[in-house]
């Protein structure tokens, strides 16, 4: 059977061996939605050959930064009935690089992964050593990027699978990132649930508890480990066909807008990315259609379930 999935998307993440013209790119990548890996835009980028970790603690070492801590890895994940955020530290980059180096003893995950555009506010000392934005891509757009990040993390730090409402350009200074990407077409093979918050604490002894987020409301999240897909609670996504790809050190990946996407890396990996507010036309409206569509769907299984369950359950007195 021919899937929807090959009409319009790739088997896997095709690269482009040059910075394509902005026209191109638009028409190309931006306006079908569809992943690239573009090699050779920051070839230029000082970051790639300074930022060794002699390099960072020399320029950027005192200065106090935003790193999330968990037991496990996950943050920003749902773990049980709960959807647990990350405990935030603040500490300086020499610091964490200790941690990173294994020069200190320690417990739990760290992970530099602030979203608020963290390069431009906690490490502006490094911003020189790269471009303030992507100048293809800008003129593409025809906008500057609303936030540029900076990720540091080691290799058991993962970011669950989820989507963001931002075209992504994701650059790797060193180090590999490993993704899974989801097309939204996929969205029906998707699962959501509704989960309390909470944030992880880390405890005197060590240990880590989780501390829910009285009065705050639920969060729609993704439930599902693309790594080991559970199919027996979800079998629709057996349904989905994930892109993976591997992006490597001086690579640049197009994540566009809305797709479903989950990550991992190597060790110590560094990159940066520029977040790009996506233009909230047809297509965003045509995937809102999708996404209550699949709600829908959701509710009718569910009931489905239920009332298979009811009819195999024996009567009670």
């Amino acid at each position: 059977m021919v899937r929807k999935y090959y009409l319009y998307l790739n088997q896997s993440v095709p690269y482009l061996e040059e910075p394509p013209a902005p026209l191109d790119f638009y028409r190309d990548w931006i306006g079908p939605n569809k992943p690239c890996i573009i090699r050779n835009a920051i070839d230029h980028w000082p970051a790639l050959n300074r930022w060794t970790p002699s390099y960072l603690r020399e320029t950027v070492g005192s200065k106090v930064i935003s790193v999330a801590v968990t037991p496990n890895g996950y943050a920003d994940a749902v773990s049980g009935d709960r959807f647990v955020m990350p405990e935030e530290r603040h500490m300086t980059f020499s610091s964490l690089l200790d941690v990173m180096e294994g020069k200190v003893e320690k417990s739990g995950v760290f992970y530099v992964q602030k979203q608020c555009s963290n390069l431009l506010e906690e490490l502006p000392a490094l911003t020189s050593d790269l471009e303030p934005h992507v100048s293809w891509m800008s003129a593409a757009l025809g906008k500057l990027p609303d936030a540029v990040n900076f990720w540091l993390g080691e290799a058991s730090a993962v970011t669950s699978m989820h989507k963001d409402h931002y075209e992504n350009l994701y650059c790797v200074i060193s180090g590999e990132k490993h993704f899974i990407l989801l097309p939204p077409t996929d969205r029906p093979f998707i699962p959501y649930g509704l989960y309390q918050p909470a944030v992880y604490r880390q405890k005197e002894d060590g240990d880590f508890e989780v501390v829910d987020q009285i009065g705050s409301d639920k969060v729609p999240w993704i439930p599902l480990d693309p790594l080991d897909p559970d199919l027996d609670r979800f079998p629709a996504y057996s349904l989905a066909r994930p892109l993976r790809c591997t992006v490597k050190a001086g690579e640049t990946l197009y994540l566009p807008s809305l797709w479903f996407h989950h990550v991992q890396q190597s060790h110590g990996c560094i990159a940066v990315n520029f977040w790009y507010d996506m233009e909230f036309d047809i297509k965003y409206n045509y995937f809102q259609m999708l996404e209550a569509l699949s709600g829908v769907m959701m509710t009718s299984q569910e009931v489905t379930s239920q009332e298979v369950t009811s009819q195999d359950a024996p009567p009670t007195s």
